[in-house]
């Protein structure tokens, strides 16, 4: 059983709105969406998100999870507690923030699979700097025996430049049981899943740590000026699989596509277009700029001329527009 369990409790302060930090919407679906996504298609069985702030407007946006509530909200590792409908599960836990949108389902499948065998296996990455990052401290062999964080590293462990990206795989059950030994001695007075890594080194229990490939695909969320850049990424990931897949697009800064559109090959999008939702576009079709399709069937070798398109299919071999909207309620 491969299971995953989402962090999602916090309001995020940092963002200054009234909305729940893993619902603000990137492209065509709210931030934690591109989560849920990748988990799926990594293999997750079951899913649980941890709530608190807004729960109600969470699960509303996400009636096919699981959820658990946390409140009071102390630390990622009372986060995880909360999630025991999974104590007593046999495989493998995923533990994963929900503001973290830009992660690939191909990196938590790797993560899934370097788990095996393991009582936690976490995600790092390596920088120039470790700055305000816990460090992925390791032994002479290469074991892991811990994350420290930056405030508790001595002048050697800051000088470590592998750093903790913040997602985990735990063997199920060795996770619940490690989850009983966390205890709030710290400044926040809170329950840090971080300081499994050490309960279990020191049990004898295996460690290990894999480094991503891209360590664009760890970025959190705080603010909208992060909020932006993870758009923008996953905005120019999308657009070159595109194009890696005969799609001509002109301008991939000015071209915003869903992670769901399905585009055939010869197909020309020029730029200031937005094609989102379960948009589908047939071989050789135009969409010419300033267009807008939303759930949109576009036939092949079919012109979209400047036009908004919405839940509607548009013939082969046909031209809409220039500035008309096609729309089915």
């Amino acid at each position: 059983m491969r299971s995953a369990i989402i962090l999602a409790a916090g309001k995020g302060t940092r963002m200054k709105s009234e909305t729940p930090k893993v619902l603000h919407p990137i492209i065509d679906r709210p931030m934690m969406g591109y989560i849920v996504d990748s988990l799926k298609e990594a293999g997750a069985d079951r899913i649980v998100a941890v709530v608190g702030y807004k729960a109600g407007e969470v699960k509303e946006a996400f009636p096919e999870l699981e959820f658990a509530i946390q409140e009071p909200q102390l630390g990622s590792g009372h986060a995880a507690m909360q999630a025991d409908m999974l104590e007593g599960e046999d495989g493998l836990t995923l533990v994963i923030n929900g503001d973290g949108p830009c992660i690939q389902p191909e990196t938590l499948k790797k993560l899934y699979e370097a788990g095996e065998g393991n009582s936690l296996t976490l995600l790092s990455s390596v920088l120039e700097d470790g700055a305000h990052y816990g460090r992925v401290v390791r032994d002479a062999d290469g074991h892991v025996t811990g994350i420290v964080e930056a405030k508790d590293c001595t002048p050697e462990q800051r000088q470590i430049r592998e750093i903790n990206a913040g997602m985990y795989c735990f063997n199920t059950k060795d996770l619940f049981e490690g989850l009983k030994q966390l205890k709030p001695d710290n400044a926040q007075h809170e329950y840090y899943i971080t300081d499994l890594a050490k309960i279990f080194a020191r049990e004898g229990k295996s460690v290990d740590a894999i480094v991503v490939d891209d360590r664009e695909e760890t970025a959190g969320i705080n603010d909208p000026s992060e909020l932006a850049s993870a758009s923008a990424w996953l905005q120019q990931k999308i657009c070159h699989r595109h194009m890696r897949n005969g799609v001509q697009i002109c301008d991939p800064d000015r071209t915003v596509i869903g992670r769901d559109v399905v585009i055939g090959r010869d197909v020309l999008i020029e730029p200031d277009v937005m094609i989102l939702g379960r948009s589908v576009i047939g071989d050789g079709a135009r969409i010419l700029a300033g267009s807008r399709l939303e759930n949109a069937v576009v036939g092949k070798r079919a012109c979209i001329d400047a036009c908004r398109v919405y839940n509607v299919s548009v013939p082969d071999d046909t031209q809409a527009g220039p500035f008309a909207v096609l729309k089915n309620e």
